[in-house]
Order: C-alpha cells, then structure tokens, then sequence
C-alpha cells in the first residue's frame, strides 16, 4: 500500500447545513455535489461530507455515539496571526471555539474549533515545518 490518503469523510447530520459552513465559513468551493454526497477538492486529498447515519450503514457500524471520536483535522497556517485570523474567521461564521489559540507545548500555535456536526479542526503555526505556495506541508525546517 502507497503511503497516501485520498478521501476523508465526515459523517454529517445536515448535509445543507454542513456544506454551507464548508464554503461559507473557509470560503471552501465544492468540486461536486451529487445530492446526498458533496466534494471539496483540497491539496493532494478530497474532503467529503455525507449524511452521518448513511455512513455508518456503508460502514456496517452503529451510527450511535457522541463526544471525542479519537480523531482531528487540522489546517496549517503560515503564522500565528494566520491562525488567530482563520478562528475569527469560523468562530463569525458559527464554529464554536473549543480551544482558543495559544502557544503549544510542542514549540507552535495552534487552537480548535468544532463544525457544526463537533468535527474538530485545529488551525495551527508550526514553526517547524513549511508550506509550499499551494499550501501543501513540507515536514522539514525552512
């Protein structure tokens, strides 16, 4: 198996609702939308939002549970002003802020926001990596 991901789904309770945080709150654009599934195409990986309770059945798993699912996603900016700005950007746009950016123990920045379903996004400055012009993370020191 290559060392890749191609696809990251989240499991949505309002499709509607989800994608208008998605385009409205990031100024994401949707790459297709086929009705009950839509894309965002991003940097070498496409995010997808689907109903929550059809995922678990394609998954042929209980849709039940709630609270921290062992997973977060993360966007990397290229300075902490850049963070402080995206989670002002998502926090006017109705994410709640779980955690608010501050230095990190690990020698960044970064803080946390919850999408309108709780998916947990941080949004942080790593010092230590670089971000080439498309944005992709390069996990060497510039």
């Amino acid at each position: 198996m290559e060392q890749r991901m191609s696809v990251v789904t989240l499991g949505v309770n309002d499709l509607a609702r989800s994608k208008a945080f998605y385009q409205q709150a990031l100024g994401w654009t949707i790459s297709a939308d086929e009705g009950q599934i839509a894309f965002f195409q991003l940097n070498g990986v496409v995010l997808a939002l689907y109903p929550r309770d059809a995922l678990a059945d394609d998954a042929q798993v209980s849709g039940e549970g709630a609270g921290f699912a062992g997973v977060t996603l993360a966007y990397c900016t290229r300075s902490r002003e850049e963070t402080d700005e995206i989670l002002r950007q998502v926090e006017r746009a109705g994410a709640r802020i779980v955690k608010p950016a501050q230095e990190a123990f690990w020698g960044g920045y970064s803080g946390y926001f919850a999408d309108p379903d709780g998916h947990l996004w941080e949004v942080a400055h790593n010092p230590f990596w670089t971000l080439d012009e498309k944005g992709n993370v390069h996990l060497e020191a510039p």
